[in-house]
């Protein structure tokens, strides 16, 4: 019985040439119906996706996000300060986990958290679908430990080559933040330090000790 290649888009031989390229994940995050390299935005959206899972969509592949409950919660008390925010001075819109957004072509991810400013937004409305067709001025990433370095890599990458301008990666263990204001510029704070929205949300303020549920 013969295997038929992959399609162009995909470039890989094996299964390992895949895991790979999209930065080490393990196997069982990444969906095999259907099969890899042929993943479209409506089997994105398709209900037969198990309730409660999230997969985006990278290279013509459906890649399930992980996050647990206490990253959850992170998650939640960050998008509620960061809504609270952005609603009082008028400045756009926040969304949380569920957000899709096509940030670059054949490309479907879905920040934990993400700040859409209303320059970005024609007429300051938001349009009604169900992907959003643009990069968000904020992405959040909350690390789980089903993470790895390579996939968090690519996304920074994929983040800032669409026009993201701020990316906050939040690890719940060590209880840290690492602000990234470009690709290769980047600090880390701890609980002890305050989150500021630096250009993107200039006013915005919040102690990392409040992220995290004791």
């Amino acid at each position: 019985m013969s295997i038929a290649t992959p399609p162009p888009e995909l470039g890989t031989a094996t299964l390992a040439d895949l895991v790979e390229q999209l930065g080490g994940i393990p196997l069982n995050r990444i969906r095999s119906n259907p099969p890899p390299g042929t993943a479209t935005e409506e089997d994105v959206l398709r209900s037969e996706i198990p309730k409660g899972l999230c997969c985006e969509l990278i290279d013509g592949v459906l890649v399930e996000k992980t996050m647990g409950f206490f990253e959850s919660m992170v998650a939640m008390n960050l998008g509620i300060a960061l809504a609270q925010f952005v609603k009082k001075n008028d400045l756009g819109v926040v969304a949380g986990a569920d957000g899709l957004l096509r940030i670059l072509p054949k490309q479907i991810r879905m920040p934990d958290v993400c700040y859409v400013s209303w320059d970005r937004l024609p007429d300051q409305k938001l349009p009604q679908v169900r992907i959003l067709d643009m990069a968000p001025d904020l992405a959040v990433e909350i690390l789980s430990p089903g993470n790895t370095k390579g996939e968090m890599q690519r996304k920074l990458r994929e983040y800032f080559e669409s026009g993201v301008r701020l990316v906050w990666y939040v690890d719940p263990k060590p209880r840290t933040v690492t602000v990234y204001t470009n690709i290769e510029q980047s600090k880390t704070l701890t609980a002890s330090d305050t989150l500021d929205g630096g250009e993107v949300l200039p006013g915005f303020e919040l102690a990392i000790a409040q992220l995290f549920p004791q």
